[in-house]
């Protein structure tokens, strides 16, 4: 569910992924930052991706990360539950005969047993029950197997524009800081890999977004009330104002740091 840096971790108290993106397929495909060609490289060279390699996408979304796998010339099995992400992303790849879908979840895909080399979930694993998305992890892969877990972060700081839209976020944002990962704890992350397995890299990204990319990333997020809820008109208003305050050349900045994690399994 490859849903943007706005997903909070599973059994916190939000709501089922599932139900949270209903509706937002299209701006997600459309609006979401994509990855840096960096991130495959890396993957080439310290995980064994390419075009003798099966790897499993899992929560693809819409498919951005799915379609740099893609680029790396490997074969792509991608589980991804929620079915309008899925319909946007089979819609958005259709043709590519390395790439086969599956209506699974991250503890229970429904791929088969020791069949990858390496198992990625972009903007997902936060969402994941750990210990059951661990087991089913270590269930598909080779046992030299190899998993990314990939996050664009947004900034909140750096520039008046990233403090300002932060602020907008937190002012009509519906459980803004139990879902957003910028303010989730990265340990979880390290926990899921054996002590001492995993090992980081970060490469710089951003958006130049003009007023409709704009309003149409906003959208996308889960915390975002939607066209009819409480807040949403108020919200956009404001979204005008800061689009109108700080932009140049009718474009506004979102900077990202894609943070990548990988390791082993066993």
């Amino acid at each position: 569910m490859n849903r943007g840096s706005e997903r909070g971790p599973a059994g916190h108290g939000v709501a089922d992924p599932l139900e949270r993106f209903s509706g937002r397929a299209e701006n997600y495909a459309l609006y979401r930052p994509g990855y840096p060609a960096a991130v495959i490289e890396l993957l080439r060279r310290c995980c064994g991706l390419g075009p003798s390699a099966v790897a499993a996408d899992v929560g693809a979304g819409t498919g951005l990360f799915t379609e740099r796998l893609l680029e790396s010339g490997a074969t792509v099995l991608a589980v991804e539950p929620n079915p309008a992400m899925r319909a946007a992303a089979q819609q958005r790849l259709a043709g590519h005969p390395r790439l086969h879908w599956s209506d699974g979840r991250a503890e229970a895909t429904g791929l088969p047993s020791a069949g990858c080399d390496l198992v990625a979930a972009a903007q997902a694993f936060h969402w994941f029950a750990t210990a059951a998305a661990r087991a089913e992890f270590v269930r598909i892969l080779r046992p030299e197997g190899w998993v990314v877990l990939v996050w664009n972060w947004r900034k909140a700081t750096g520039s008046p524009f990233l403090a300002d839209y932060e602020a907008l976020l937190r002012r009509f944002s519906r459980d803004y800081t139990q879902v957003a990962i910028e303010h989730w704890e990265e340990e979880r992350i390290s926990s899921f890999f054996p002590p001492g397995g995993c090992r980081r890299a970060c490469f710089p990204n951003f958006q130049a977004l003009d007023w409709t990319g704009l309003r149409g990333r906003l959208l996308s997020a889960s915390y975002a009330p939607q066209p009819g809820e409480a807040g949403h008109e108020e919200m956009m208003a404001e979204l005008n104002v800061l689009y109108q305050r700080h932009r140049q050349h009718d474009l506004v900045r979102l900077d990202y740091e894609t943070r990548v994690y990988y390791g082993q399994l066993r």
